[in-house]
């Protein structure tokens, strides 16, 4: 195991007539005795040098002001970390479950062997063991993980990189192997063990608090699991990196939660724990590790070697990039999209790509990474303008944290994300995202592409091989573009998520408004929604039932939609009452037919009658249909209008944010009458579907290479 034990506490749970199948667990994951050396300051460290978690138990940097105790995998759910219970009532177990991720695996009577960062913080990257690996890569494996390492080590955030980075689930496994390969013998061949009394905390003291973070008790007459109410797990439990509980006072660091702690009396478990990592035995050999000589040798065995990468399987594979030629033509206005990677938005960029140069001319694209994005699904973005024929337009990659959601600069630049638990379970890289990346590996392969790639120029400690394969931000994509127009020249935004990269647009420099005033931008914003007094629809933030009235784009990070409604920007709101009126995925799909398909339609096709099969059958989709409106702004845009029969009223509004989740968000009536919204009140909604299907069915503009298959076949005989 070298994650979060949910998993394995759940299937415990559910069957636990087949425990006595599990001979052994090992497990990577927490810190007994550790003093973890990193963000220590190395002895040849400049006098600038902050020492920032020096000597903590724990590892979590994003939370090692609250935390020092913490190991990140046993953090994620220090329950489950704990002891699996005996329950009889399976619906019980998964009805707790879908509501929070507490279940036990520690206490499960199977013997378990740890390594914790005790043993993982003897065993760091160093410089010696990299240029090892360096000369020894003769596999395809070796390559890849080297490559990848490589990569780690480039683009660390200082120069401590051979002192602060370890070998942490990697040494488990070679632990566990050593372990599997002598099961009758009690030495390890790489690691010093010892076995030891510890617990798992999963909650802090004093106990008994009545406060509502403990689900196992609060509002519970009699608590889950049949815990005391006194016990060890009826504490305060910390609820997100900075939770004030952690802070009384002048104290910090006072929560224990997933601290793997030497206790005695009933609640211990004896548990055999690797302490170090062994030394080289031949110690004439640079390698001072005997794991790091074995590591080495097994990646690059020739037993099991991979049979091919990506050239040798591909030999006639070819990067072209696909950049359209524009000249003699008038093209129209230039726009801007801000979006945050959910399905919808990928819908509503074919749309975009769709529309005729000579009327829109696409010049960005900024990813907002504090929507429903992980920042690695930044390359379907790429791929989809790759399949378009669109490699001139540049992607700008955003902030991860909503504004002014992040530790001081003393501390790691890290959001606090107590908004993001709004976001609908299995979204941000997991299910929904899976709904369309899974598709998406029909996608053909760009060259370009999300990659860590650094330089020194953008404040990297050191360049990369190629440091030209940056990933570029969206501030600097912004201001490209701002200087590459001619004066007098019109930029339209189009936004599809949270407002992060609008705001810190606006942030960013002192007349950043004035800019994009001098350039006459007009701003559509899909998001927010309006609670008139006769209107009691509900928002859209499902997973946060206590607020009722406020949608995701807003929520997600409400000072950044703050920042934006209080600007000088003139702004188009298309609301969710507007969005809900296109949330019918059959009608479209029924649409999408042709004889002669477009490649793109194709995939639209696809992708909608996907979620529309997951939201009619599986309730954690239940949500999905809303992305079907997220197709609404970009026919706004550049719809016609006339069949639209679109109408707009001027209201003067603002957005809720004064730090109470149940409220933020939420799009009220400004009574000061400070600003005026253009806000979307009508339009023909059978027009909306005929106006995005016809455009997609438009053979003009349509897909230069169709999908990955047709690479493939490219890339594996000779061209005619």
């Amino acid at each position: 195991m070298t994650g979060v034990h949910t998993n394995m506490a759940i299937f415990l749970m559910t069957n636990p007539d087949l425990k006595k199948n599990i001979n052994h667990i090992y497990i990577m994951g927490g810190g007994v005795r550790s003093k973890n050396p990193t963000g220590c300051c190395p002895k040849n460290a400049s006098s600038t040098c902050q020492p920032q978690q020096c000597g903590d138990h724990g590892n979590m940097f994003t939370a090692f002001r609250s935390n020092p105790y913490a190991e990140f995998n046993l953090f994620g759910d220090p329950f489950a970390a704990y002891q699996v219970t005996q329950l009889s009532k399976t619906g019980e177990i998964l009805k707790f479950y879908k509501s929070n991720s507490c279940f036990q695996v520690f206490h499960s009577g199977i013997p378990i062997t740890l390594v914790p960062l005790d043993a993982t913080n003897t065993i760091p990257i160093t410089r010696e063991f990299f240029e090892a690996f360096e000369k020894n890569q003769r596999t395809y494996e070796a390559q890849y993980v080297f490559k990848s390492l490589k990569i780690d080590r480039d683009t660390w955030f200082d120069d401590q990189f051979y002192t602060s980075y370890f070998m942490w689930d990697s040494f488990m496994v070679g632990v566990a192997a050593s372990a599997m390969r002598n099961i009758r013998d009690e030495e390890n061949e790489f690691a010093e063990m010892e076995y030891m009394n510890i617990t798992v905390i999963t909650s802090n003291e004093p106990y008994g608090i009545p406060d509502s973070s403990n689900a196992f008790f609060a509002d519970r007459k009699i608590p889950k699991f049949n815990l005391k109410k006194n016990g060890v797990h009826s504490g305060h439990v910390q609820i997100g990196i900075q939770d004030p509980f952690c802070f009384r006072g002048n104290a910090t660091g006072i929560c224990k939660d997933g601290y793997t702690e030497e206790v005695t009396g009933p609640d211990s478990v004896r548990v055999r724990i690797a302490t170090r990592a062994k030394p080289n035995v031949d110690e004439s050999s640079t390698l001072d590790r005997e794991y790091y000589v074995n590591f080495l040798d097994v990646l690059n065995q020739p037993q099991h070697k991979g049979r091919f990468n990506f050239t040798t399987e591909f030999p006639y594979y070819k990067e072209v990039l696909y950049k359209p030629d524009f000249k003699g033509k008038k093209l129209g206005k230039i726009v801007v999209f801000d979006m945050d990677m959910s399905a919808g938005d990928f819908l509503a960029l074919f749309y975009l790509l769709k529309v005729p140069v000579e009327e829109m001319n696409l010049k960005a694209i900024l990813v907002t990474g504090s929507g429903w994005a992980n920042v690695a699904t930044i390359d379907v973005v790429y791929d989809l303008l790759h399949m378009m024929g669109r490699d001139d337009i540049a992607v700008g990659l955003g902030d991860s944290f909503g504004v002014n959601q992040s530790y001081s600069k003393v501390g790691p630049i890290v959001g606090d994300c107590k908004y993001s638990k709004a976001i609908p379970h299995g979204s941000g890289g997991r299910l929904d995202s899976d709904t369309l990346y899974g598709l998406a590996r029909d996608l053909p392969r760009s060259p370009r592409g999300y990659t860590a790639q650094n330089s020194v120029k953008f404040g990297a400690p050191r360049d990369t091989d190629f440091p030209q394969l940056r990933q570029p931000l969206a501030l600097e994509v912004w201001r490209s573009l701002v200087k590459s127009i001619d004066d007098g020249s019109k930029i339209t935004i189009l936004t599809n998520g949270p407002l992060t990269n609008l705001a810190n647009i606006l942030l960013s420099e002192s007349n950043a408004s004035s800019i994009i005033q001098v350039i006459n931008s007009e701003v559509f914003i899909l998001g927010g929604h309006i609670n008139y007094k006769k209107n009691q629809e509900k928002g859209n933030v499902i997973n946060f039932p206590s607020n009722k009235y406020a949608e995701l784009n807003m929520f997600l990070d409400t000072l950044a939609a703050k920042t934006v409604f209080e600007s000088s920007l003139d702004i188009t709101l298309i609301p969710l009452h507007a969005q809900r009126k296109v949330y019918a995925l059959p009608k479209i799909i029924k649409m999408l037919q042709a004889k002669n398909m477009t490649h793109e339609a194709v995939f639209t096709r696809r992708l909608l009658t996907r979620l529309h099969h997951l939201h009619q059958r599986h309730h954690l989709y239940r949500h999905v249909d809303m992305f079907a409106g997220e197709i609404l702004g970009a026919v706004i845009l550049a719809g016609d209008q006339k069949l639209l029969n679109s109408t707009f009223d001027i209201k003067h509004l603002k957005v809720y944010t004064k730090g109470q989740l149940s409220r933020d968000g939420e799009v009220i009536f400004d009574t000061k009458k400070k600003k005026e919204f253009k806000v979307l009140q009508g339009f023909n909604h059978v027009s909306c579907y005929n106006i995005f299907s016809n455009s997609l069915l438009r053979q003009k503009q349509s897909a230069v290479i169709g999908s990955f298959g047709e690479q493939k076949r490219r890339w594996s005989s000779p061209a005619a």
